[in-house]
């Protein structure tokens, strides 16, 4: 006879026992879709476990799972520092290490509207420091107290502006640089990057939380810009129109944010 497989809930159970047993760890997370509802089958886990002090990745690594387990601050070494990739039970499963030192600092600081800007593989427009206080808002927690904050109104008023000018200077550089030249590829990565930017500011602007960019193009209302993209010829007459379609589609979406 097989091996008995696990349900999901003794899945979580398991995973967030095991986390919440090393040295240093005060409390676990489970997130992405599967804390939000929004998963599929095939979905992986997203879990954190949230440390305070000495918190040694080698104590991961020594349980055993299948997979990858980076060093502290091998993610980029800012908010986001660090984590693994692993195959548990045949799930495919992501630990992110999150630091309460910084998580606590980066809270303060959004209470005061104060956030710095970070960039991180695989996301275009790169992260807010807020994204550690987002996690905290959605977030399930399986093991431990942490804070459950609400979107700080000083940071609805701070975060907006300062996306948007992002986006706007983005797209800025695309028409001085890459449109006069026909160059298609770069000004599809100038229109995805002020898309994302742009996006994060309309969410900002309504004091919706966004944890990745999987979905941000979605919750924005800013999917249209694929058919901007999807279009692009390398021409400059034709980029030149794709540029000025993307600033007006991502002003009026940003207004309507601002309005609500």
């Amino acid at each position: 006879m097989g091996e008995a497989v696990l349900t999901d809930q003794e899945f979580v159970d398991h995973v967030a026992d095991r986390l919440a047993g090393l040295s240093a760890v005060r409390a676990v997370t489970l997130g992405g879709s599967r804390a939000q509802g929004t998963h599929t089958a095939d979905s992986d886990w997203d879990f954190a476990l949230y440390y305070r002090g000495a918190f040694d990745p080698a104590e991961l690594r020594a349980v055993g799972w299948e997979g990858e387990v980076s060093g502290l601050g091998e993610w980029g070494g800012g908010v986001f520092n660090g984590g693994a990739w692993l195959v548990i039970d045949g799930r495919h499963v992501d630990v992110h290490y999150r630091d309460l030192d910084v998580v606590e600092h980066e809270l303060a600081e959004a209470g005061e509207g104060r956030f710095h800007w970070e960039p991180l593989m695989f996301h275009l427009a790169g992260i807010p420091s807020y994204l550690v206080v987002a996690e905290l808002a959605v977030n399930q927690v399986l093991r431990g107290e942490l804070p459950r904050p609400g979107y700080p109104e000083p940071l609805r008023a701070a975060a907006p502006p300062v996306w948007r000018g992002r986006a706007e200077l983005t797209l800025r550089y695309a028409k001085g640089a890459y449109v006069p030249r026909g160059r298609a590829t770069e000004v599809a990565g100038a229109l995805a990057t002020a898309a994302m930017e742009t996006a994060h500011a309309v969410l900002a602007a309504r004091g919706e939380w966004i944890t990745n960019e999987k979905r941000l193009l979605q919750q924005a209302g800013l999917r249209d810009v694929d058919a901007l993209v999807a279009g692009l010829r390398p021409e400059a007459e034709y980029l030149a129109r794709a540029v000025a379609e993307a600033e007006a589609l991502f002003e009026e979406r940003f207004s309507q944010a601002r309005r609500a």
